[in-house]
């Protein structure tokens, strides 16, 4: 009988365990695939860390500094190392300590067991999940090791601030690469774990020099440090000054990247680490001029927002501003913001006329004209009568460029834009010469470039190269498409239009005391004002306005833009030169050291490319490299 009960029992036991476990993904746990990780790095291989949650490139255990390791394992896991999974003494004192406070103070998971719960099970607290937790622990353990299990659980815990893995905390917390902790740093980090969002440094730093303290007793208790190493990391802890890293200030730059940058990673387990174009020293310094010139004069001038784009003549964005405060507002007026770009639009209708065999020589009258009952002004009134087309621009003279763009032809014009680059609709009505049709900030920057770099169109582009984890090589993405346009005919003329506009027409105050060239541009009733040009090495454009639409105070392309413009190009030029060479390091990449990877043409041709490693897959044999 009582065999028989045994038996029973057994079966029972058995039915349970096949009912609780029957649905566990055990292979999946596994290989513990990683779930894609996007690192985005800035032109000089630094960090590029985005507002909100982040997760920096998977360490493998070699990466984690021992004096982190001992700490995490002192406070949360004390037997880590000799226990197989599940801890019946740290279970016991838990609930001793439990009984004795009236609520629970203290957990019994092991770190294995905390592992599974952040990224195999659900949270719920039934039976069926408590049982497989205990299980897979068990199996976890025989199947991966110590290291392996301690690697994957320190990637993945969450520590406030939106820092997900310690790596990501070390960068967000620190500024550091998780090898270059010290013990005081690995101690605050092992202490977040309890409570992340409560005891994070940057929101609660008492109760994270109490955690910290707390953690450094239990390293001592635990016989990885001695009191006096202890106490002296005690007292290097006042010196830690926990802050948000300052490449975040390039966060509507990693906005605009990002979907880029998740293209080329796709579904690829691991990190993809991306180098992008962004120059830190270049995105600083454009928003000190932008804050600096809304908060002395916005108010003042009715301009609540403003944009700026910098690039290199071939397309690389080295530096974008998409507003006045990104914590207030994340919309990126530099490159969704669509608003008419008032005269910067004329360069298109010159270079139509240059097309047709005008020369700057040419006359065209600057006198009242009708077209279908519209009527365009000049600024302030006044007609020149018969002007040389170098004079007309130079000056922004709205009727006669109207007449010039009538003589040359509406979809002349348009074809022109489009040659440079504007890929937006453009309606061919009278207005469209003096820019009524919207574009954005980065399009018509990126025209402007054209204009520099003698050839047309140039894309913006803000992808180095790229490298996936388990990758040795690394590619190269660079531009969009190569510019085949050849504007060696025109372009004497037109860089000659664009200077006479900043030495002596309406783009004066522009003027950075040395080589440079652009265009004003004003809205009807002062809504838009704009300054695009460029230097021998920097092509900037920069937008001012009212996310309402609402008019500014008197404000034109060539005063509050054209002086931002200014001041970016003077501090551009003042402060030291870049870690790298701008026209070299940027516009060709690395001849030589990595291949290109010409992503978008390699999608279209093969089914099977992926991005990470730049192959495909043939009908026979193994994956090849993708040469397109």
């Amino acid at each position: 009988m009582a065999a028989l009960a045994s038996f029973a029992c057994v079966l029972v036991m058995a039915g349970v365990l096949i009912w609780a476990l029957k649905d566990v993904p055990w292979r999946e746990i596994a290989a513990g695939t990683l779930k894609p990780v996007i690192v985005l790095e800035t032109a000089d291989g630094g960090p590029l860390v985005r507002q909100g949650p982040y997760q920096g490139p998977y360490a493998a255990y070699n990466q984690f500094p021992q004096s982190l390791v001992d700490a995490v394992l002192s406070i949360e896991d004390r037997r880590f190392m000799t226990h197989y999974g599940v801890d019946p003494q740290g279970i016991g004192r838990a609930f001793i300590r439990n009984f004795q406070a009236g609520s629970v103070v203290q957990g019994g998971s092991t770190i294995t067991q905390q592992l599974i719960k952040l990224q195999y099970l659900q949270s719920d607290r039934t039976l069926k999940r408590k049982i497989q937790e205990v299980v897979i622990a068990f199996w976890l353990e025989w199947k991966l090791g110590k290291q392996e299990i301690l690697t994957r659980y320190l990637n993945a815990a969450y520590l406030g601030s939106g820092a997900t893995g310690m790596p990501a905390a070390a960068r967000i917390y620190f500024n550091k690469d998780i090898r270059d902790l010290d013990v005081s740093e690995s101690a605050l980090l092992a202490g977040l774990l309890k409570a992340p969002s409560q005891l994070n440094p940057i929101d609660n730093i008492e109760g994270a020099r109490q955690r910290t303290a707390t953690v450094l007793a239990a390293m001592v208790d635990n016989a990885k440090l001695t009191p006096d190493e202890a106490a002296a990391a005690r007292a290097e802890f006042g010196k830690l000054r926990p802050t948000t890293p300052t490449p975040r200030s390039g966060s509507w730059f990693a906005d605009w990247i990002s979907p880029q940058a998740s293209e080329i990673a796709g579904a690829t387990p691991g990190s993809t680490t991306v180098r992008t174009t962004l120059v830190p020293r270049l995105q600083r310094i454009a928003e000190k001029v932008i804050t600096q010139a809304l908060d002395e004069d916005g108010k003042s001038l009715g301009a609540s927002q403003a944009a700026l784009v910098a690039m290199t003549p071939e397309g690389a964005v080295v530096a974008m501003v998409g507003g006045h405060d990104y914590k207030t507002s994340q919309f990126n007026r530099a490159v969704t913001a669509m608003r008419q770009p008032g005269s910067t639009f004329k360069l298109f209708v010159y270079y139509a006329a240059l097309k047709k065999g005008l020369t700057l020589f040419d006359r065209v009258l600057d006198a009242p004209i009708e077209i279908d009952g519209w009527s365009p002004e000049n600024s302030g009134g006044a007609y020149r009568g018969w002007v040389t087309l170098a004079e007309a621009f130079a000056r922004s003279l709205n009727a006669a460029t109207v007449a010039l763009a009538q003589d040359v032809g509406l979809d002349n014009v348009v074809a022109a834009a489009k040659e440079l680059g504007i890929d937006t609709p453009l309606a061919p009505t009278p207005s469209l010469a003096l820019g009524t049709s919207e574009v954005n900030l980065l399009d018509l920057t990126s025209a402007y470039a054209s204009v520099r770099l003698g050839k047309a169109p140039v894309e913006p582009w803000g992808i180095v190269d790229f490298r996936a984890s388990g990758q040795s090589q690394t590619f190269r993405v660079g531009e969009k498409r190569t510019p085949s346009i050849d504007l060696s005919p025109y372009e004497s003329d037109l860089l000659g239009l664009l200077q006479l506009v900043v030495e002596r027409g309406t783009g004066r105050d522009a003027d950075p005391g040395t080589f440079a060239a652009g265009k004003t541009g004003t809205s009807q009733n002062n809504r838009d004002a704009w300054f695009v040009g460029f230097t021998e090495r920097l092509v900037v454009g920069v937008w001012v306005g009212n996310d309402d639409d609402t008019p500014m105070k008197g404000v034109t392309g060539g005063s509050l833009p054209a002086r931002i413009w200014r001041d970016f190009i003077r501090a551009a030029m003042t402060e030291p030169a870049p870690d790298f060479d701008l026209d070299k390091g940027l516009a060709t990449g690395e001849p030589g050291v990595a291949p290109s990877c010409n992503i978008t043409a390699c999608s279209r041709t093969y089914r099977s490319f992926r991005a990470s490693d730049c192959t495909y897959q043939p009908f026979r044999g193994e994956r090849r490299l993708c040469e397109r």
